[in-house]
């Protein structure tokens, strides 16, 4: 990235004279601000915020620059930020948060985190996806939280989905429910592939075979009323009575609207029909009549290891997955 001494040499002029250009421009004569801000242009070159706001000669400390993709925008926003910043202060460093609506981020998204000056960046989002890192930002410290990249180079925390589903539906298994119905995620996520192949491993074990499980994917993530039409369908065709005894749900969402559900039906949760949810909504799973069981998505975890990488400047360029822990309630 190019230095106001590179736009100095360019312009043919000093580098007090090119922060007087940028700052107070007034104070410039113009032929002088002409040269500056073609240089400026030429080199592309982004002015340093963070540098703005040192005057004394000595900084605040080392900043992570947070590239945020829907993060704050979903219930679990609140654990992965307060994880990236309670890391950073604990170890002097500071955070600033810029969210992202599209991918890969625009290019002013970009120059504003650069402008920065930033000594490490992490790039979060809440759904297991893939993105591609801006060829610009390769070269900086970085990492990815609860995200993968397309280039193989990158370390990447990640839930490990496959292993908690895997623990889950084992532990169901071992307390004795053998007719489990499942109302996944959309097929196309990546977090449902890995899921899936957490279910098939516990169901081989238990001498299950994977096709004798009813399935069902909902067709996006924000089509819950399938849940409602899987379930009224699947109990009018065995005359109200449920023709299983375990309902595994994609996420907490599908088990609150498959809880609304049953319950308005009569039925008994755990004693009918037990229920396993996936997430641990912040706030919300623990509230649910009877408590739901689920499992942890770790975003704090997440949050803390990505931080951590670049405070200590690990170099381990690869998919780090992060313990998904079952949390055991009264729904089974």
């Amino acid at each position: 990235m190019a230095s106001v001494k590179d736009v100095a040499r360019l312009a043919g002029v000093s580098p007090m004279t090119v922060s007087r250009a940028l700052n107070t421009p007034e104070k410039v004569n113009p032929e002088t601000l002409a040269r500056v801000l073609q240089a400026v242009e030429r080199l592309n070159y982004v002015p340093s915020l963070s540098a703005r706001q040192i005057r004394g000669g000595t900084s605040g400390g080392k900043t992570i620059g947070v590239l945020a993709f829907d993060t704050a925008t979903t219930p679990f926003a609140v654990e992965m930020l307060l994880s990236l910043e309670q890391t950073a202060r604990e170890h002097g460093w500071s955070v600033f948060i810029l969210n992202v609506f599209e991918t890969p981020p625009c290019p002013q998204v970009i120059d504003l985190l650069l402008s920065h000056r930033p000594d490490g960046i992490i790039f979060s989002a809440m759904q297991l996806r893939v993105l591609q890192v801006p060829a610009v930002l390769r070269d900086k410290p970085l990492v990815l939280s609860g995200c993968l990249s397309t280039e193989a180079d990158i370390a990447c925390y990640v839930p490990d989905d496959e292993e908690g589903q895997y623990c889950a539906v084992k532990q169901a298994l071992e307390r004795g429910y053998r007719r489990p119905l499942c109302i996944n995620l959309p097929r196309h996520s990546l977090a449902s592939t890995l899921r899936q192949q957490g279910l098939q491993r516990a169901l081989t074990e238990a001498g299950i075979p994977l096709e004798a499980v009813p399935q069902y994917d909902i067709s996006a993530d924000d089509a819950y009323g399938e849940t409602l039409d899987e379930l009224r369908r699947r109990l009018s065709a065995s005359n109200g009575k449920p023709d299983f005894d375990l309902l595994i749900c994609g996420n907490d969402r599908i088990a609150l609207v498959a809880y609304q559900y049953l319950l308005g039906c009569g039925l008994r949760i755990p004693e009918d029909v037990a229920v396993l949810g996936y997430d641990n909504m912040v706030g919300v799973a623990e509230l649910f009549y009877p408590p739901l069981t689920t499992v942890q998505l770790p975003y704090y975890e997440m949050g803390r290891r990505a931080t951590l990488h670049l405070i200590k400047e690990k170099h381990e360029p690869f998919i780090h997955r992060v313990p998904c822990p079952v949390i055991s309630r009264q729904s089974w």
